[in-house]
Parts: structure tokens; C-alpha cells; sequence
């Protein structure tokens, strides 16, 4: 019987128990695999899945069919993103907890284990106090390497699993059953510390671990809350508040001063300035009048507007730029899998030398055969132990990431400083990135009616206007500048206020201006001592037919060229001075770039501003190859098309318009002033926004990935030489066999050595 549509549900559950993406593919198998799902999608990054089932099954029976194999989904009537919230804080401050634990009792075992080995009650105390450290604080090792076993898998946790298992049961038995070792001739030793501070390590590794992945949530919720819960619809003219799920296409939506855009629709009635900066990424907010487009998660400014519905729900920019993050990220494997990656190739080969070794010295050896083999295959256990291949990655990592903060950098994750130093293309937005972010008055010139022009950077040592004699040319200056200042003041045009804090700064007053007007698109005007004054653009002028001196439009073009705004200030009868508005480049950008580019990284700038200002930046910083006019999933297509060819790409960027590049990005960089999700998608933020600190950041990530790579060497080289040692190579040549005690305190060299080495990387100059 076919299922029609009316009967599919579709719904979206915060599932349990995830710890790497090979358990989400396991729990996306097991649901596309229960009797009446049509099709299941796990996300690891939001730790959810959307099920499409029909009414034969319902989330009961899908959660029953999960806990089968160790997972489970949360059914809750909360919203997904709490729940999600509220299971990862939950998971965290469990595995804070185990670790914590186990540390406190491990620390004791630690010093009766290295100092007071031989005294006999000290064995029993390190009995008791081991226990709940391997079996209660650290079950979940011995839970998952079951779960691992049951599916012909080895990793990490197995590795614990065994060689701390292994170690206790051994220790156990030479506590219990001394005798069975003093009548051989043979003293035995006991191993608790080792396998108790194996745990602890473990398990601070897997705390680093858990708050690396609530932090990727955090920033999703906050994108997702930049829209609004509810909105004001327009319902036979009268206004009535719904909730967003409730809009529908081609619905009359009511949008006040200071709202939230809710939805992506098409202006009916008014006009406004709209903040569109986490889409466009620019600082000035942009003027909206009938007909034109509005975008979800915009903020309307002063004016008041209602728009037609043309896009709803998952529809809207907002949620694709939200949908993209989520599968960039989704699709992100973190360092660790190299250790993991390893350690299922070590454990089987471990086990391997371990059976074998008890097999070989059962054929070959004497009456003492089983003590030996028993012996020797312990060793081996022990000496592969994973301490040291479990604090190599960490280690480095934690030291790393210190350095990084004493220089002004802040790091997310292991995977940046993996990838850092590999990148040979480098994308930067354009604002507040390579410039400030903050459009300023960077030039004022003054007309003079008799011909001889006056540039001045400042704009306050120009020399007087020659317009009205009767008035002292001095103080009228210094008039026609209030008037400026007041007309600028009662302006909503954003660049307005670039223009006023100049003004103060300078210390221009005001005046008293009357009949003030905003012209929609041009400017504004007003009246002062029965004269007309005009701010605004060139078109404001041409329109009232006021005169514009030579002198003034040529510098106009200048500014423009320069990627200047250029705005008029004229009288009734003629233009009296232009200012020029800039976002300012950084003074670190030219050089910051520079080095980049020696460095052997191509440099690429994306913006959502006009080509015009994007070449002039682009042209002054020394960037070849740039885009211009922008959008979103523009630039989140240029860095997949670059990795398509091969490029390990970092994008650097400051705004919300930046976040789905970014979180698309092989190693993504943040400003420090940019907004809060621009800085949660990113793996790697820069406190002061200096763009010098970039280079230090590739530096960093070199000496951290060497470091790690050490390590990792110093992690195996005891295993190379010491497990042949311990499996007993050298006893037919020199009688030699390594006790077990040896064997963990090469062990624990080994660690020391690791983390030492980690150390090093203090000293180091970025």
C-alpha cells in the first residue's frame, strides 16, 4: 500500500550519546533501517536528526531502536535548540564531574604507586580507591569499547578499555595472590597508579572535547535567534500579533522602529534605513522605499514600515545562511580522529605481539614458562599503554592555544592549528577587516567665490567665504559651519552622524535651524536667518537648481575615485563646501598583506560594497584579485570553488554576512570587534583585529603541528623499542627479561617526555 503524503511526519529530535561522526553514520543507518522511516538525517554539529516516518512507528519506538545500540533521542515538548542546549551543558558537566573524581582518588594511588611501592598495605588502599576510579568515574571507556568490540571495531576507548583493565586485573591478583608469585621465586608488583592516571588524562581530554562542541552550538542559536519569536500581521487593516511559525506567504506584516525584520518580503508602505549589515556586511544601513527588498534578521531603524511576505520559514536568507553553517560544520572531522585513526590500527597489532608473546615463551620456555609468559605479555600490554599517545595531541593543543592568548589570539579547536600552517589562500572581507569598520569625515573643502580653492584635510583651516560682505567673513565661516553641524543633527541618514561627531570634535556649536526637511533619496534642507541651506548628494543640488562651482566638482570626481562618499553642503544660491566619508584601512592591512603574499598565500578581498571603493581598497593594500557586490552564499561559493581546486582555504571575517564562509572555511578567522556569531563560527578569533596577527597565527600553527608530530614520535618510539624488550628479544642473548614495573616506568617516561616537549613551544617567538 503506497503511504500517501498526509500520513508522513516530519520532526526533528537532539539525540544522545554521539561522540564522534562514525556514531552519528551509526545512527542514521540504524533509523533509515526501522520499519516505517522513510528517511533519517543526523546532524553531529547540532547533535540532532530530522526523521521522515509514517503513522506505523511513532519517537517512541525510534528511540527504543537507539538505545538498542548505546544512543538515544531526546522527545521533549521544548524547542529542539533548548533541548539540544540543555543535553550538551548536561553531557559537559558530567564528564567535568568524572574527571574531577577520578583525579582526587587517582592522585593517592599516584603517590603509593611511585613512593611507597613496597609497603604492603599501600597495596590494599590502591585497590580500593582504583576501583571506582576505572569502573565508575571511567565506565564510559569500558561501555564504549564494548559498543566498539560488538561492531569488529578498535579505538582510543578500546585501548584504555584494555590496557587499564588489563593492568588493574593484574595488580588485583598480585594483591590478593601474592604467594602464587612467592613460591616461583618472583616478587610481584602491582600497577594501579598507572591505570588510574591513565583515566584521569583521558577523561581531561574528553572535557576539552565537550566544551569545543558546546561552543559550535552556541553559535547556531544565536543565529538562529536573530529572528524574531513573533511578528505584528496587518489583518483587515487591523494590526494583530502572531507567531512567526503562523505567517504565511503574500501576509501584511507591520514593521516598527527598531524591529527585527521577520521574514523576507517586498515594501508596501513607508520608508526607512535598514541595518543590513549581516548581509551585506557594510556599516551603513541602507534606504528602503516601496518596492524594495527586505531580508529576515535586518534591523529596521527609524522609520516605519509594512511589507508583503515573499519568503517564510526555512525559506528566508536568514535560515539558509543558518542551514549552510550547520552542513559546513557538520561536515568538520576533528584532529583527534588522527589519534583514533592510530590507535585502531595499534590496539590489534598490541594484542597481537601480547598473544603471541605468551604463546612463544609457553612452547620455548623452561619450568617457570607460565610466570614468564604471563610476565612478559603483561609487560607489553603495559608498556603500549596509550598515556603518552593520549597527551601528545592535548598537550601540544593546550600550549598552543596559551601562546596564542599571551599574543592576542584566541583558539577554538585543535583543527585550526592543524590546517593553519597549510593554507595557501587566504580570503579577507572588506569591512572591518582590512578597514575600521566606521565611516568618518576624512575631507572638507571650502568653495571661494573668488576663484582660488582651499583643500583642507581637517576642514576647519580653510580661509573665509567671500559671499556676504556685510558680515565679517570670519564669523560667518564659522555660522555656515553650525548650520552644517544642525542640519546634520536632525538627519536619520547615517553618514549624517559621521558628519556631526567630526563637527564636535571641532568643537562647532550649533544654530537654531527652521522648516527642517528630509528630501526621500537626496538629503536634507532648512532654513536659518531667512535663508535656505541644503545637505546631501549632488542631485539634491541639481534639483533646486543650485549653482556648483568648478572648483568643488572637480574634487568630487577626486574623492569618488578614492573611494570617498562626497557630500554637498550649498546654500539657495550655490554649493559651499563638500565633505568626503571614508571607511578608513587599517594601518597594519598594507603590510599585514604584504607578508601574507611573500609568504607564498594568495590573498583575495570579497565585498558587498560598489566596485569602485572596492578597487581603491584593493589597489591601496596591494590585493590583485578581489570581488565586489557580494552576497552571503557568494562568498561561501568562492571558498568551496577554491577548495575544489585544491586550495586550503582560511576566510577572515567580521560580520554576521561573513558566518556561512567562514564556518565553510578550511580555517576560519574572526575580528575581535566583529559580532558574537562571526566570532562563535570561527575556530580562530584576533582580540585587537590587527591583521599583523594573522601571520602570527600561520606561525603558531606550524610550531604546534611540529610539536604535536613529536610527540607523537616520542609516543611511539618507547613502543618500537620497548614492546620487543618486553616481549623478551634480548633474554637469548643476555638473560634478560623486563619486569613490568620497568616497563611502566618507561611508560611513564614516556609521558613525561611528551609533555616537555609540548612545553617547549612557551619559549618560542611567533
Amino acid at each position: 500500500m503506497e503511504i500517501s503524503e498526509a500520513q508522513i511526519q516530519k520532526q526533528t529530535f537532539p539525540v544522545t550519546g554521539m561522540t564522534c561522526a562514525a556514531c552519528a553514520s551509526s545512527v542514521e543507518t540504524i533509523l533509515q533501517h526501522t520499519d516505517g522511516v522513510k528517511s533519517a538525517s543526523v546532524n553531529f554539529a547540532t547533535n540532532t536528526v530530522q526523521v521522515e516516518f509514517d503513522d506505523s512507528t511513532n519517537p517512541d519506538t525510534l528511540n527504543k531502536a537507539l538505545e538498542d545500540i548505546g544512543y538515544g533521542l531526546i522527545i521533549s515538548d521544548k524547542e529542539v535548540s533548548e533541548s539540544v542546549k540543555e543535553e550538551e551543558e548536561k553531557k559537559y558537566e558530567a564528564v567535568k564531574k568524572q574527571t574531577i573524581g577520578a583525579a582526587l582518588l587517582a592522585f593517592p594511588v599516584f603517590i603509593l604507586g611511585m613512593f611507597f611501592m613496597d609497603w604492603e598495605p599501600g597495596r590494599w588502599i590502591s585497590l580500593v580507591l582504583s576501583i571506582p576510579v576505572l569502573f565508575y568515574f571511567g565506565s564510559h571507556f569500558y561501555t564504549n569499547a564494548w559498543k566498539q568490540a560488538k561492531h569488529r571495531k578498535a579505538n582510543m576507548d578500546t585501548l584504555v578499555a584494555l590496557s587499564t583493565g588489563i593492568a588493574f586485573i593484574f595488580s588485583a591478583f598480585n594483591t590478593i595472590f601474592p604467594e602464587f608469585w612467592h613460591i616461583r621465586g618472583i616478587h610481584p608488583h602491582v600497577y594501579y597508579e598507572a591505570a588510574t592516571v591513565i583515566i584521569v588524562f583521558i577523561s581531561f581530554g574528553k572535557v576539552l572535547e565537550e566544551r569545543a562542541k558546546s561552543s559550535t552550538g552556541t553559535a547556531l542559536r544565536k543565529l538562529m535567534g536573530l529572528q524574531p519569536k513573533t511578528l505584528t500581521l496587518i489583518r483587515e487593516g487591523k494590526p494583530q500579533e502572531i507567531k512567526i511559525e503562523e505567517v504565511a506567504l503574500g501576509d501584511r506584516i507591520l514593521i516598527k522602529p527598531g524591529e527585527k525584520i521577520p521574514v523576507d518580503g517586498k515594501v508596501l508602505e513607508g520608508s526607512s534605513f535598514i541595518d543590513e549589515s549581516m548581509i551585506s556586511g557594510e556599516p551603513v544601513p541602507i534606504e528602503k522605499l516601496v518596492s524594495a527588498e527586505v531580508f529576515a534578521g535586518t534591523i529596521n531603524q527609524k522609520g516605519s514600515l509594512q511589507i508583503e511576505a515573499v519568503k517564510v520559514g526555512a525559506s528566508t536568507l536568514l535560515s539558509q545562511i543558518i542551514k549552510r553553517v550547520q552542513e559546513a560544520q557538520g561536515s568538520k572531522a576533528p584532529v583527534q580522529k588522527l589519534v583514533d585513526k592510530i590507535s585502531g590500527i595499534f590496539v590489534p597489532i598490541v594484542i597481537l605481539i601480547a598473544l603471541l608473546t605468551f604463546g612463544v615463551w609457553m612452547v620455548v620456555g623452561s619450568e617457570n614458562a607460565f610466570s614468564h609468559a604471563l610476565l612478559a605479555s603483561v609487560s607489553v600490554l603495559v608498556i603500549a599503554c596509550p598515556c603518552a599517545l593520549g597527551l601528545a595531541t592535548p598537550t601540544a593543543i593546550m600550549v598552543g592555544v596559551g601562546k596564542g592568548a599571551e599574543n592576542q589570539i584566541l583558539i577554538r579547536d585543535a583543527e585550526s592549528l592543524e590546517l593553519g600552517h597549510r593554507v595557501n589562500a587566504l580570503i579577507l572581507d572588506k569591512t572591518g577587516t582590512i578597514t575600521e569598520g566606521k565611516p568618518t569625515v576624512v575631507s572638507m573643502q571650502w568653495a571661494d567665490s573668488v576663484g582660488s580653492q582651499q583643500s583642507t584635510d581637517d576642514g576647519l583651516q580653510s580661509h573665509p567665504v567671500e559671499y556676504e560682505a556685510a558680515v565679517d567673513s570670519r564669523q560667518w565661516t564659522v555660522d555656515q559651519k553650525s548650520i552644517l553641524h544642525s542640519l546634520e543633527s536632525k538627519s536619520e541618514h547615517p553618514l549624517a552622524e559621521a558628519v556631526v561627531k567630526y563637527l564636535k570634535e571641532k568643537e562647532i556649536e550649533g544654530v537654531n535651524i527652521e522648516d527642517f526637511q528630509s528630501v526621500t533619496g537626496r538629503g536634507v534642507k532648512g532654513n536659518f536667518e531667512g535663508k535656505s541651506y541644503f545637505v546631501g548628494n549632488e542631485n539634491l543640488l541639481k534639483e533646486n537648481r543650485i549653482a556648483i562651482t568648478p572648483e568643488l566638482e572637480s574634487r568630487a570626481k577626486e574623492w569618488s575615485k578614492e573611494a570617498q562618499t562626497v557630500i554637498w553642503f550649498a546654500d539657495e544660491k550655490q554649493s559651499l563646501a563638500i565633505l568626503g566619508i571614508r571607511d578608513q584601512i587599517k594601518a597594519s592591512s598594507k603590510s599585514a598583506i604584504l607578508k601574507l603574499q611573500n609568504s607564498g598565500i594568495e590573498v583575495f578581498m570579497l565585498t558587498g560594497d560598489n566596485r569602485q571603493t572596492a578597487t581603491a581598497v584593493a589597489h591601496e593594500v596591494g590585493i590583485r584579485d578581489f570581488r565586489a557586490e557580494v552576497m552571503p552564499s557568494d562568498k561561501s561559493q568562492f571558498v568551496k570553488n577554491l577548495q575544489e581546486k585544491g586550495k586550503i582555504v582560511a576566510m577572515v571575517g567580521d560580520g554576521i554576512n561573513d558566518s556561512e564562509a567562514l564556518a565553510q572555511a578550511d580555517v576560519s578567522i574572526a575580528m575581535g570587534h566583529g559580532s558574537d556569531i562571526a566570532m562563535d563560527v570561527a575556530k580562530i578569533t584576533l582580540i585587537t583585529s590587527d591583521l599583523e596577527k594573522i601571520p602570527q597565527a600561520f606561525r603558531l600553527s606550524h610550531l604546534t603541528v611540529n610539536g604535536i608530530k613529536q610527540n607523537l614520535f616520542w609516543a611511539f618510539i618507547y613502543n618500537l623499542i620497548g614492546i620487543p624488550i618486553a616481549a623478551g628479544v634480548l633474554f637469548p642473548i643476555n638473560g634478560f627479561l623486563l619486569d613490568p614495573m620497568i616497563a611502566g616506568a618507561a611508560m611513564a617516561f614516556s609521558s613525561v617526555s611528551v609533555v616537555l616537549n609540548s612545553l617547549r613551544l612557551k619559549s618560542r617567538n611567533l
